[in-house]
């Protein structure tokens, strides 16, 4: 069964061109099957070794007889995509596994449209003209995992969304305002994509992010002037590229411990105020390019772990000694791999020698003058 589930997956990767002006990524589906293991899923547990023969069997040429009209139907995979629906198709399936209904012109998500498909686990509406979706649409999908609503035309976050969900994907929409009770007992989602949103700073209700154990959380460009300071502690990876965020200050990271990756680029920072960045002692990757900072943030020589730093295309023009790396060597843990400086007025020959003392290596460091005007 696997093996005729892989090749389908296969054929949904040569998805027509996404219609939209704008350009959009297409979803890699089998990379996707591959991180979540999607073929697991499958109840019936066959063995990788199964002879070929087995695998037209009477239950899946009934799922195959059952596939709505014009989509491409294999092994519980129901593809849909770039057809020009405008609503979801009838009759798919009870057992199907995955639905791609992305590139279709589907205005509403209505309360039957997925009635009695208990065992749904992945369902990509991408690039669709949704704008409304009933609260009662994901009743009874406890197994839906992935959900993917981005590039449509939604106001607000659908209501009463699975809590089993590990992956919302939900940017370039019209959401400017995150209730409460959006993401209330979806303890499970780690991964929360809501980008090119109009959201701000006081659109976002106090709480909305208690009980969450969201490990990726992007909010790019959005209309944050700040870094929120009730988003779920439990970040590991936190973006916040080309927003109007102003500066970071020592309050802003002092609930995020775990994080690892930051995305600053593309703000317009001033100054990271002194003993910010011992808030994030386990980070490793941190992203203030094209900002406005005339120095080098402060406390980055004190960060154990920072292997990648980005601080191309600002307003820098000194660079200390110390200011990358710690003055006793046993302190920094793992060395840096990359440096980025060029794009700022530096004169990068007068910059000391010992001053990328814990870099893996000349390779790590880019520099080089502002770009002449």
């Amino acid at each position: 069964m696997r093996v005729l589930l892989l090749f389908t997956l296969l054929f949904l990767c040569h998805a027509k061109p996404y219609k939209l002006i704008k350009p959009i990524k297409p979803i890699n589906i089998m990379e996707l099957m591959k991180i979540h293991d999607i073929m697991q899923q499958d109840y019936r547990d066959d063995d990788d070794d199964d002879d070929d023969d087995d695998i037209f069997d009477d239950f899946d040429d009934n799922f195959i007889l059952d596939c709505p009209f014009g989509c491409q139907c294999s092994r519980r995979v129901v593809q849909c995509s770039d057809l020009g629906l405008t609503s979801v198709p009838r009759e798919i399936p009870a057992d199907t596994l995955m639905i791609d209904l992305q590139n279709n012109d589907i205005t509403e998500i209505k309360e039957d449209d997925f009635k009695g498909l208990t065992n749904l686990y992945a369902l990509f509406l991408v690039n669709n003209r949704i704008s409304k979706v009933h609260p009662k649409a994901f009743k009874n999908m406890d197994k839906l995992q992935l959900l993917y609503l981005s590039y449509n035309l939604l106001t607000q976050i659908p209501e009463n969304l699975p809590k089993n969900i590990l992956e919302l994907r939900i940017h370039d929409n019209k959401i400017a305002r995150i209730q409460k009770e959006a993401f209330k007992g979806m303890q499970s989602l780690h991964v929360l994509e809501m980008s090119a949103n109009p959201i701000a700073n006081n659109g976002i209700e106090l709480g909305a992010f208690d009980d969450m154990a969201t490990l990726y959380l992007r909010i790019a460009e959005a209309k944050l002037t700040a870094i929120p300071k009730d988003f779920p502690s439990s970040l590991t990876e936190l973006h916040l590229d080309y927003n109007k965020i102003g500066k970071v200050e020592v309050e802003d990271f002092n609930r995020y411990k775990n994080l690892m990756r930051l995305g600053l680029g593309f703000n317009q920072i001033k100054f990271v105020e002194n003993g910010t960045l011992a808030s994030i002692p386990k980070i490793r990757e941190i992203h203030l390019d094209n900002n406005k900072l005339k120095k080098v943030p402060p406390g980055l020589n004190t960060l154990k772990y920072l292997r990648v730093v980005y601080l191309h295309a600002n307003s820098i023009g000194q660079v200390g000694v110390n200011d990358f790396c710690p003055t006793k060597t046993r302190v920094k843990k793992a060395l840096y791999t990359g440096i980025s400086l060029f794009a700022n007025p530096v004169k990068y020959w007068e910059i000391q020698p010992p001053t990328f003392r814990c870099t893996s290596g000349h390779r790590a460091v880019q520099l080089g003058n502002s770009r002449r005007k």
